[in-house]
């Protein structure tokens, strides 16, 4: 039997509940020995409970695992890492402080004679790292390291431990697009040297370039296997929502008007004197979208808050809808919400809502004060209830019951309340963050085309993603985030993954935040023309 004949991993028939929660039914999986092999499904579908009971982390209530032809019951991590398999998470857990070889050889540090340990830990790790082309200084702290180098010690940590199946959950997520294709060369390193890898994504685009075998998820059951080479991203969608899926947001050329917000030298400084924001400089106008690229962590989330009210400029100013606040004249969130400004935050649990509020009221939160809910002191019920109800049939949230607890929503269905109740206000300004983190591959598709059409409604809205795809087809015109100053401008119908990867990572020339925008347009144009020629 060849590499490839041979199964690294069968799960046979697995079941298992959370009370009344069906979250694997019946599931089996066959993965190739020496294959990348992607897993795909809408949240809730089961692949998370699937590879935490491959990895120990829960056990089935019914089923078989084998791994390499051999049965096994895993009843903790331990021992599936013994039985030869890693994961790496999509948040990585690592020591922020250690070096990437105290980081590696944690919880095997060799016993009592721990030089010897570290000396034969980083002999192998060498080995390793020439092996895999996973280059690293293991003398380096994790905190001085890109997140792609980041990702590289996390990959270490497995190999190192024995692993030749590798699980990655989402491993792409905070990488830029240079990052990601280093990723992807590892990958095939990796292959090429017996590997296996199991690859849990969203990015259908991911899927289609870099595994051998895809297998699909739906409500906890395993509805279908692919040969990659033979299947679509349009395919792979309908299997995943059950329907077909628009990938592409259907939307017409812009109808560009004047500003409606204005950000001038923008500077925000963080609690320790760290500058998030450095000289952010731009214009937002009514009737397009304006995209904020960038790497999570640079810049964003303060963008938003300082836009918005709920934090305080160091320095510079924003004019938006008539009004000027700066250092000295901040303007409440409150106020904000008043003259037109509406903000839907990157974090649904931190800011979004409140989980143990019922729909009704996180439906309400910040229009509290509303003299169509609020009839003196006291909020009217029914009022309040008839309001969620608007919302959720605007929006199509399910179940659509104003009672139930927030925290009983799914992820989409919790994303779709947060926006129903900041357009359904008609605001003039919308900014918004991270719209489709975590959402149902149905409910992104809803999610952009109420955004194309509050744009078409004349409405000014900024996006802020670190999905590009989104960015770009979503958005009108982009700028470009890095280490909280802007280090590009482009039109989206120039726009492409090199360039924004490039400019994610600091690699054009810098911008003069004074220039108009229509100079960047231009030189930034230029540069990515004159790369493309060379």
């Amino acid at each position: 039997m060849t590499m490839t004949d041979t199964f690294a991993i069968e799960l046979i028939d697995i079941d298992k509940r959370f009370g009344a929660v069906h979250a694997n039914n019946k599931v089996c999986l066959q993965v190739k020995q020496g294959n990348i092999h992607g897993i795909v499904g809408e949240n809730g579908a089961g692949k998370s409970t699937l590879m935490s009971i491959l990895y120990g982390f829960y056990q089935a209530d019914a089923g078989q695992i084998k791994v390499l032809g051999q049965s096994h019951t895993f009843t903790d991590s331990h021992q599936a890492i013994a039985a030869g398999i890693g994961m790496v998470h999509q948040h990585f857990m690592l020591v922020e402080n250690f070096t990437v070889l105290e980081n590696v050889i944690l919880g095997s540090e060799g016993g009592a004679l721990l030089a010897n340990g570290m000396a034969a830990a980083r002999k192998e790790l060498t080995r390793l790292a020439d092996v895999y082309g996973l280059k690293v200084d293991l003398d380096a702290t994790i905190d001085s390291l890109p997140v792609g180098l980041q990702q590289r010690v996390e990959i270490l940590k497995a190999l190192y431990k024995g692993a030749k199946i590798l699980i990655l959950d989402e491993p792409t997520g905070v990488l830029t697009p240079q990052e990601t294709e280093e990723l992807f060369r590892i990958f095939d390193a990796l292959k090429q040297q017996g590997v296996t890898i199991m690859l849990i994504t969203h990015k259908l685009r991911e899927i289609i370039s870099v595994t051998d075998q895809v297998s699909v998820m739906r409500a906890g059951q395993m509805v279908a296997h692919r040969d990659t080479c033979d299947t679509s991203r349009e395919e792979l969608a309908k299997l995943m929502v059950g329907r077909k899926v628009l990938l592409q947001v259907n939307k017409k050329a812009a109808n560009v008007r004047a500003p409606l917000m204005k950000v001038k030298r923008l500077c925000v400084a963080d609690d320790q004197g760290v500058m998030r924001l450095n000289d952010v400089s731009f214009e937002l106008r009514a009737g397009e979208v304006l995209g904020v690229a960038g790497v999570s962590g640079n810049g964003q989330t303060q963008l938003l808050e300082a836009l918005s009210g709920i934090i305080n400029m160091t320095s510079g100013s924003v004019e938006v809808l008539g009004f000027t606040m700066d250092a000295k004249n901040p303007i409440t969130p409150d106020k904000m919400r008043q003259i037109g400004l509406a903000h839907v935050p990157e974090d649904r649990h931190r800011m979004g809502l409140i989980t143990h509020f019922s729909a009704s009221e996180s439906a309400l939160l910040g229009y509290h004060t509303d003299p169509k809910i609020n009839s003196g002191i006291w909020l009217n019920k029914n009022r309040v209830e008839d309001n969620c109800k608007a919302l959720m049939s605007a929006f199509d949230v399910r179940p659509a019951d104003p009672h139930l607890k927030s925290a009983n929503f799914s992820g989409g269905n919790q994303q779709k309340l947060i926006l129903a109740r900041e357009m359904e206000r008609n605001p003039d300004v919308l900014l918004i963050g991270q719209p489709t983190r975590g959402v149902d591959i149905g409910a992104i598709e809803f999610i952009h085309q109420r955004i194309i059409d509050m744009r078409d409604a004349g409405k000014a809205v900024l996006l802020v993603s670190v999905e590009l795809d989104e960015i770009m087809s979503v958005s009108d015109r982009i700028i470009v985030l890095c280490d909280g100053q802007i280090t590009g401008r482009i039109d989206a119908s120039d726009a492409d993954e090199k360039t924004l990867g490039m400019m994610m990572a600091n690699a054009l020339d810098p911008i003069d935040p004074l220039k108009t925008m229509d100079d960047q347009l231009a030189s930034t144009q230029q540069a990515s023309a004159q790369e493309n020629q060379v």
